[in-house]
């Protein structure tokens, strides 16, 4: 491990220019395959593990740089394209993601078709060499402005559930295509329902086989769970895609970003752990006792055992480990939110300009209104819940149609 750090610092020691655009400095990022190295050689990775690929951001880390692009297109679409697309599949999309010139969003749920993701009623229809997509998806993450999504739709009624499902790598700026954004009790609107009226995707953006888009499916859910979970390595990062002002920019202009980072000092808040953040603000306002003190320690040793888990994450060297750590993500965000809370007092009440101007400069105020997205997105808990108890520990499944009843024969969600 020790090796794969100290090479990629030298590389970053030899090739770093904080001068550089962020676009030039991707690209050089890419040519030494160390956007995502965890990727396989085939698919400009070099074949890391997930410690590994640590190991080598930390080479990163320690000379300052910015580090890759990341977002939905890194953490999901790349592997899943890397795992089953075509060598011309692999070589079509997965550069300009890695460089950051492509952003991609998640086309899966449904407002009949959450928790049971398999009964999806998006339509597609071939003609030829082109699909035509009629439906609707919702909890769409960042959907505005980005060039693909990683969508699966109904292409065959008459095959069961799972089997007539096919996943396409899916063109968003085209006329069929309508997203409007959905505006959170944060006000921000970080989901999106979209709208696809007659959108067209070719054939040979099909991903996997055609009907067989269940299994890469849970490709992408594998990966995006063993991502949620953490243990990633903090670097400074830049927005990515084409419409992205970020590009052009100086790449060394670029902070750490983090609830730590906007309201501390950014040299020491870049390895500052939220349960120290918590006491030095409570410590500060004079509200330490015992029962806070504890908070605090249980929240650490939690995010302490999470990230350790997330390092296996991708080993598969525990059954059910992204879900578990996906569970232990929700679990964390509620004991931030409690922790956070009790640290700042009665100021966890103000809002807006009030607590912008109060300890902790608003963070965990609005950390407070976001805590319960984690238990919903990326797959519920109850979700993770049935997939540990049924997959993993042979417990019974819920009683359902035979699994052979073709999709047009079962009742509607």
């Amino acid at each position: 491990m020790t090796k794969i750090r100290d090479q990629a610092r030298r590389w970053a020691e030899a090739n770093w220019d904080p001068e550089m655009t962020v676009a030039q400095w991707w690209e050089c990022l890419f040519e030494a395959r160390y956007c995502l190295p965890s990727l396989p050689e085939n698919a400009f990775g070099r074949g890391y593990s997930r410690q590994e690929e640590n190991e080598s951001r930390r080479g990163l880390r320690d000379v300052g740089t910015l580090g890759p692009a990341v977002g939905i297109s890194t953490m999901m679409a790349a592997p899943t394209i890397a795992a089953h697309g075509t060598a011309e599949q692999i070589e079509r999309f997965i550069p300009p993601m890695l460089t950051g010139r492509h952003t991609w969003c998640q086309l899966f749920s449904e407002p009949g078709a959450g928790s049971d993701l398999a009964g999806l009623q998006t339509s597609a229809v071939r003609d030829g060499d082109v699909w035509t997509i009629n439906g609707q998806k919702v909890w769409t993450s960042l959907a505005e402005g980005t060039d693909y999504g990683m969508l699966i739709a109904r292409s065959d009624r008459d095959k069961p559930k799972h089997a007539g499902i096919t996943w396409f790598a899916f063109p968003m700026r085209q006329s069929g295509v309508e997203i409007r954004p959905l505006v959170e009790m944060t006000g921000q609107a970080f989901f999106n329902e979209v709208f696809m009226d007659d959108a067209v995707v070719d054939h040979d953006a099909v991903i996997g086989d055609v009907n067989n888009g269940w299994r890469v499916a849970n490709t992408t859910l594998t990966y995006e769970r063993a991502s949620l979970a953490g243990a990633g390595i903090t670097l400074p990062f830049a927005g990515a895609g084409r419409d992205s002002a970020d590009l052009e920019k100086p790449a060394g202009s670029f902070g750490y970003f983090s609830y730590q980072a906007r309201n501390s000092d950014p040299t020491e808040a870049k390895k500052l752990p939220t349960a120290v953040w918590y006491h030095r603000i409570s410590t500060d306002l004079g509200l330490d006792t015992a029962a806070r003190l504890d908070s605090r320690m249980r929240l650490y040793i939690c995010e302490e055992v999470n990230r350790m888990l997330g390092l296996r994450a991708r080993g598969g060297t525990v059954p059910a480990i992204g879900n578990l750590g996906k569970l232990a993500m929700s679990k964390i965000a509620r004991m931030r939110r409690e922790a956070g809370n009790q640290s700042i007092g009665a100021a966890g009440m103000l809002a807006g300009g009030d607590a912008n101007a109060g300890p902790g400069k608003g963070a965990i105020q609005r950390m407070t209104l976001h805590s319960p997205a984690p238990a919903i997105y990326g797959g519920t808990d109850q979700v993770q819940r049935n997939i540990i108890g049924e997959r993993f520990l042979g417990l019974p499944k819920e009683p359902a149609p035979p699994p052979d009843t073709p999709f047009r024969d079962l009742p509607a969600n």
